[in-house]
């Protein structure tokens, strides 16, 4: 039986684990506080991140990082995107040599501008082909309640990717395979910024209409800076695009949106940032994302805007005018 390692016990790493087990693969849960782990394993809650779902029983947990790895094929890593490569670190050790590795993370690295992939890649030591990326529409509480849900793992070798849907296959939790590792990472870590775009117009008061605009328009510039590091195209208009895209940008379970919409409505950064329990990855990650996308000289006007309000003082309603008032062009050929 394939035997996996879920590293991280925040929602959506829970959520996971728990699809995992549903599939019939013997999963442990690695948490790092001692007290998650315990309700996990005994009440089958957790208590912090989804406290009112009943998880699996079959689900435990632990803290000690060994007991988890231990004889894991499968290795699945739920921490956030900006302290991957110092967390990771410390498990290298404990890694099977054959050990497929697995990001739920949906990030660009600060300072770097790498994606996940990359930093598993660098951090362990392993080629590409034995790192898999899952995403998609994964707004974590849903699945955990095993609402139906559909979802991508993309590597560069298919076979890999096929071993590791095999083993997320839950029924409820449907995953397809896909090889544009970079094209659905990069639709993962921007859709996060386009939601808190949405977030703040919504705030703002703004209806369907702006949103579906910001929405639409953020898939072109999604797009945009995919084609110019080598995406295919066609990535940005499945579950990894468009897919997750709508469902951060639209839910009220998302974390991103949610950032935005309390900007929107005159919060502060530092405010928002003191009563949001889990990370919006967004808030760092539109700093990596725009230097990304200006190393490769890709206009990315809505992430730029992003970053100015969250890192550099602009008001939201600063935000709008200046989006607003860039030059119209012929769709295709609009940055905005």
């Amino acid at each position: 039986m394939t035997r996996a390692a879920v590293l991280g016990a925040g929602s959506w790493g829970t959520a996971f684990a728990q699809v995992l087990v549903d599939a019939g693969t013997d999963t442990l849960l690695w948490a790092r506080r001692p007290e998650i782990a315990a309700a996990i394993t005994a009440t089958h809650h957790n208590p912090d991140y989804l406290p009112d779902i009943e998880l699996s029983p079959a689900l435990r947990a632990t803290i000690d990082p060994e007991e988890a790895l231990s004889d894991a094929d499968i290795v699945v890593i739920a921490i956030p995107s900006q302290t991957a490569r110092q967390n990771l670190a410390q498990f290298v050790s404990l890694l099977r040599p054959d050990a497929v590795l697995v990001s739920l993370m949906k990030g660009i690295e600060l300072g770097t501008a790498k994606r996940m992939s990359e930093v598993i890649c660098e951090v362990a030591d392993v080629p590409e082909n034995r790192v898999c990326v899952v995403t998609g529409p994964n707004l974590a509480r849903e699945i955990a309640q095993r609402q139906p849900a559909a979802s991508v793992v993309a590597c560069t070798d298919l076979d890999v990717a096929g071993r590791v849907q095999t083993a997320c296959n839950s029924g409820y939790f449907r995953p397809y395979t896909n090889h544009d590792v970079l094209g659905c990472e990069l639709g993962g870590a921007v859709k996060n910024v386009i939601a808190l775009a949405v977030g703040i117009a919504a705030g703002l008061g703004f209806g369907d209409n702006a949103q579906a605009s910001l929405i639409t328009r953020g898939l072109a510039e999604t797009a945009r800076l995919g084609g110019a590091l080598g995406a295919d195209p066609l990535t940005f208009a499945g579950l990894a695009g468009v897919g997750d895209l709508v469902a951060t940008c639209m839910s009220s379970l998302s974390r991103n949106r949610t950032f935005g919409e309390n900007l929107g409505r005159g919060m502060s950064v530092a405010d928002v940032a003191a009563i949001t329990k889990q990370t919006a990855e967004g808030v760092k990650s539109c700093r990596s994302i725009l230097d990304l996308a200006q190393k490769h000289d890709v206009a990315a006007p809505i992430t730029q805007h992003v970053n100015y309000v969250v890192h550099e003082g602009m008001t939201v309603q600063e935000m709008l005018l200046s989006l607003l008032s860039r030059d119209p062009k012929h769709e295709r050929d609009a940055d905005v």
